[in-house]
């Protein structure tokens, strides 16, 4: 019997295969399909902070002060008491999650101010989540800042944040950092007990008919694996963290190649949406037919033998993978003329 248990955060997982953040979490039912699928763990849809400074401010608008505007408004307009608000219910759903499965619940929150960061970082452990995943998204757009200002922010609320509370916190980066293992090396020692890798910042577009910037909505695809792969192989032969995998996983290809590297868990969300919750089910048979295939006995076993450190060339990783890419191409017969 393959073992293919990994520990996470400092939890003890069945198996390495954790959906993120997405849609499909904010359903009680998808969530209990995502188990009997073999769900390690599930984080939640992400708790957003300007949302809630949002409704904060319509409630007291409407709800509290609506009788400045009309003098019968108070008798049309619902009891403000009875009114419950996106925190709430976020909150109701993190404690029904935790009560219906048998999987750790990790929530996920995105906050805009240091006091959010840690105000909501205590009431989501109060609701009970087994950890605490930071989504934190900023473009570093001003010309005025610099890197080590946007590290410094991120340090700041971690710190402040680990002040609060006491369940694992992992920190949810993008690649746009100038030294990521030096990075990483301050989140560690700030208290992080993981990071994961990589958050998607979606790039606007723009529309050629109205001359207007769009949002768009792509999905991950594979090859946002190898980015991953890179980096955790790094990363592995210099932290103790917990490293998480996500994006570009659509099959046990991915799955394995990242844990080869050394992640601990692989994170899934667009196979997920694209295919469905049983779609894991599939990809965690192929991962234990792969490893019958290869005679490996665990996860352990195999976890982190193709990271940096241990590899023959570990050159293949840095520079010398970029000039032997370059100088691998080949055209097809008769472009270049």
């Amino acid at each position: 019997m393959i073992d293919l248990s990994t520990d996470y955060l400092g939890l003890r997982l069945k198996n390495p295969l954790v959906p993120s953040a997405s849609p499909l979490s904010k359903s009680i039912d998808s969530l209990l399909l995502l188990e009997d699928a073999g769900a390690a763990a599930v984080v939640l849809h992400s708790l957003y902070e300007e949302e809630l400074l949002a409704e904060d401010a319509m409630t007291d608008r409407f709800l509290l002060h609506g009788e400045l505007n009309d003098a019968e408004a108070s008798g049309f307009l619902p009891d403000h008491g009875n009114f419950e608000g996106s925190l709430e219910r976020y909150l109701d759903h993190l404690r029904r999650a935790r009560s219906r499965l048998g999987i750790p619940v990790i929530a996920s929150l995105n906050g805009v101010t240091p006091s959010g960061w840690v105000d909501l970082g205590r009431e989501l452990q109060l609701a009970g989540a087994d950890a605490l995943e930071l989504n934190v998204y900023h473009v570093a757009a001003d010309p005025l800042e610099g890197g080590e200002a946007v590290e410094a922010r991120y340090v700041a609320l971690l710190t402040e944040l680990r002040r609060v509370v006491d369940i694992p916190v992992v920190m949810k980066l993008s690649p746009f950092f100038s030294s990521l293992p030096h990075f990483v090396k301050r989140l560690e020692a700030a208290g992080a007990a993981g990071v994961a890798l990589f958050n998607r910042f979606f790039q606007p577009d723009i529309d050629l008919q109205t001359l207007e910037m769009v949002d768009q909505l792509h999905l991950s695809s594979r090859e946002e694996a190898l980015l991953r792969i890179r980096w955790i192989a790094i990363l592995r032969s210099h932290t103790n963290l917990t490293l998480a995998a996500t994006g570009g996983v659509y099959g046990y290809e991915e799955a394995m190649k990242l844990l080869l590297a050394g992640a601990d868990v692989v994170h899934l969300a667009s196979c997920l949406l694209e295919h469905g919750p049983g779609h894991l089910a599939r990809i965690l048979q192929d991962m234990q037919d792969w490893m019958a295939d290869g005679e490996y006995e665990s996860v352990a076993q195999l976890k982190g033998s193709m990271c940096q450190k241990n590899l023959r060339d570990p050159s293949a990783l840095v520079r010398q993978s970029y000039i032997r890419v370059l100088d691998s191409f080949t055209p097809r017969p008769g472009v270049w003329r």
